[in-house]
């Protein structure tokens, strides 16, 4: 199997690759980040091992153009800082998985072993209904050619709607996947947020997006028409 190491330090570079190659791993390096993602894009890797700190770009943005370019080849991230909020961003970015340095070498490789067996199965670049777009990775989000600003959860109520198009979702299924089972505000919430999403993405651009099925929840529908022009 060929993996592709991704870090600016020469010497960790080269201790990386030696080790993997004494492990009978096929070795690639790249010590910039646009030459990264042009051979994790142009050839096929098993898992491309990937420092976060790179001169330029960071980790984080490599993963992002990756997945943005359609390659979901395994990412395993490299990180100095064991912070959540840099797991998190890593995670978001289209990351697989992440290894905090100092780390012992048989956990790099087993964590590698767990990757190729999970495979990199293909996954959408963006969640898509008609005109509407929304891009979990960057957290973004558009009707035609023009961005829409959500807060966090109306992006996750939406992103909820976008992985289940045309399906009608009960207030009680939105409130255990967007908020959680302990929330006590009442489902008046989920209304509320219907709401804020519609001034958002339905009446700027002249569209119904989000429908109410009268006694059950809502449905997303795909909307085509004055924001296609935009």
């Amino acid at each position: 199997m060929r993996v592709l190491v991704v870090d600016d330090e020469l010497r960790t570079a080269a201790l990386l690759r030696r080790g993997l190659c004494e492990q009978g791993y096929a070795v690639d390096v790249a010590h910039e980040a646009e030459d990264a993602i042009w051979r994790a894009i142009e050839f096929r890797y098993a898992v491309v091992v990937l420092d976060v700190l790179l001169p330029g770009m960071d980790g984080f943005e490599v993963c992002r153009r990756l997945r943005a370019s359609g390659c979901w080849t395994p990412v395993l991230l490299l990180t100095a800082r064991d912070d959540v909020e840099d797991r998190v961003q890593g995670l978001d970015a289209g990351a697989d998985d992440y290894l905090t340095k100092p780390f012992s070498f048989s956990e790099l490789t087993a964590r590698i072993r767990a990757l190729t067996r999970r495979g990199s199965a293909e996954r959408p670049v963006v969640l898509q209904a008609g005109d509407l777009r929304l891009d979990p990775a960057r957290r973004q989000v558009w009707m035609g050619q023009a961005e829409v600003a959500l807060s966090a959860k109306e992006f996750a109520l939406l992103e909820l709607f976008l992985r289940h198009p045309g399906q009608v979702l009960s207030r009680t299924r939105i409130l255990e996947h967007v908020w959680d089972f302990a929330y006590d505000g009442g489902s008046n919430v989920v209304d509320q947020y219907v709401r804020y999403l519609r001034r958002k993405i339905d009446r700027p651009f002249g569209v119904v997006c989000l429908e109410t099925v009268r006694g059950a929840g809502y449905r997303l529908r795909a909307a085509q028409g004055p924001a296609s022009s935009g």
